[in-house]
């Protein structure tokens, strides 16, 4: 017996007797080992029937698993382009008398900007003179922001616009923790090159001042701001909004300022000063005066609200 870990010497043919079965000069182990075999591949025989393929062997095909609930379909993380605001509507533009024209709209404000107010306060070349980057806009007396006012109007005005095929540039989309500045809103219309640019706001006057009014850029000219090529067209667009917004929400003109036309010309507002494209601020109502706030926070004004807003913007662009 061997107590060494070594193999034991190997055996040549020739000491091997002719007469003797080759497995009887083995150890005993290997005997049991060999009397085992038979049996091992009967056990894994009936182990594969039982179980189905081994691991290696080619396997059909499994059929795509359909999700088993709305909820289960809900969990599956979309892919990058489903994820963005602009993935999520239609790959294809609606064909309608708007096509090939595009619009930006900027909802005013940001609802984070309240939280914000070194960054919202930091300021900003407007060409005529410096100004702060933003405000934080106003809410009415149950604390409805305009943030959130001018954001739904806008999503709602884009849907409008869209389906008159239309492309609609949003200037955000609350995606950002505050802003964008009044300058960064100027130049997105700037650089979408866009047919029309409305800024939706919504005013903090005091009670009693009742009305929506359309701001007017006034001829300025310094720095980077020129508007001498955009006072005429923005007029236009302004005018069609003014009428078309009273003639759907069923709102009056401004009680409290513009001589009961709806338009106010400003010069002190850079959205307006820096923007080479036509383009007007909408300020829907007073969101500080009760009746005006009943209208600005009802879901069904504000859908009206939006009508008149694209029903100008189409008018003016000749849908």
């Amino acid at each position: 017996m061997r107590y060494d870990d070594s193999p034991p010497p190997p055996e040549s043919a020739s000491s091997i007797s002719p007469d003797r079965p080759w497995f009887a000069r083995r150890p005993a182990l290997a005997v049991a080992l060999a009397a085992l075999a038979p049996t091992c591949l009967a056990g894994w025989v009936l182990t594969q029937v039982l179980s189905g393929p081994a691991s290696g062997a080619p396997q059909p095909a499994a059929a795509p698993l359909a999700a088993s609930s709305p909820a289960a379909a809900a969990d599956a993380k979309p892919s990058a382009s489903a994820a963005s605001p602009a993935a999520s509507r239609a790959a294809t533009p609606a064909k309608g008398p708007l096509t090939g024209r595009t619009v930006v709209i900027d909802p005013g404000h940001n609802t984070g900007n309240f939280k914000h107010g070194r960054e919202i306060d930091q300021q900003v070349d407007i060409g005529t003179n410096r100004k702060e980057c933003d405000t934080t806009g106003t809410t009415t007396n149950s604390g409805y922001m305009e943030a959130e006012f001018s954001l739904d109007v806008s999503h709602r005005a884009r849907a409008l616009l869209e389906a008159k095929g239309a492309k609609v540039v949003l200037t955000h989309d609350g995606e950002r923790p505050w802003g964008p500045c009044i300058d960064e809103r100027a130049r997105i219309g700037n650089q979408a090159t866009a047919d029309a640019v409305v800024s939706v706001h919504a005013d903090g006057a005091s009670a009693g001042n009742r009305g929506f009014h359309v701001i007017l850029p006034a001829r300025v000219k310094g720095g980077a701001a020129d508007t001498a090529k955009i006072v005429g067209p923005s007029r236009g667009l302004g005018e069609r909004i003014a009428s078309n917004f009273a003639r759907t929400t069923g709102s009056s003109p401004a009680n409290y300022l513009g001589s009961g036309t709806g338009l106010v010309v400003r010069d002190d507002l850079g959205g307006l000063n820096l923007s080479t494209r036509p383009k007007v601020f909408v300020e829907c109502g007073n969101m500080r005066d009760d009746k005006d706030a009943a209208q600005l926070m009802s879901p069904e004004w504000r859908q009206k609200a939006a009508q008149g807003i694209a029903d100008g913007i189409t008018g003016f662009l000749g849908g």
